[in-house]
């Protein structure tokens, strides 16, 4: 018995390690969840955006597409207006009637850059697609 001394000790202070490292991970990857969830809603406001600047010459003769320099502008007004837009990188791409918008973000993490040597960052990515309709 008396050999068995502190080992509790060394058995709590292990478990108290664990658990803080435990808790550090998680509040990493939450921080790249919302970061990722702000981002996809960044992509998808000016997708949306971008798919109301349509070609109204052509809207007038019945045929609903977007105009490509119009959709990119209006994309581009979206993004630049967010309050973090200098954290954002962002590609407009339209192609025939659809328009695709990338946003990117790195999240800078703080227990995992500890744990994983390294300089990189966790990138975010997202992608948004929306393309006109007529209304019904």
């Amino acid at each position: 018995m008396s050999r068995d001394r502190g080992s509790i000790t060394i058995w709590v202070l292990g478990l108290v390690i664990m658990v803080m490292a435990l808790g550090g991970l998680s509040l990493d990857l939450w921080r790249g969840l919302v970061v990722r969830k702000a981002v996809a809603a960044v992509a998808d406001a000016a997708a949306v955006a971008g798919a109301s600047g349509i070609d109204e010459t052509a809207w007038r003769n019945g045929v609903l597409r977007l105009d490509a320099s119009k959709a990119r502008a209006l994309a581009d007004r979206v993004i630049a207006a967010e309050s973090n837009a200098a954290s954002l990188r962002w590609r407009v791409q339209v192609v025939s009637d659809e328009i695709t918008v990338t946003v990117e973000r790195d999240v800078d993490l703080t227990l995992l850059k500890i744990m994983a040597p390294g300089d990189e960052p966790l990138l975010v990515r997202v992608h948004a697609t929306a393309h006109p309709q007529r209304g019904s």
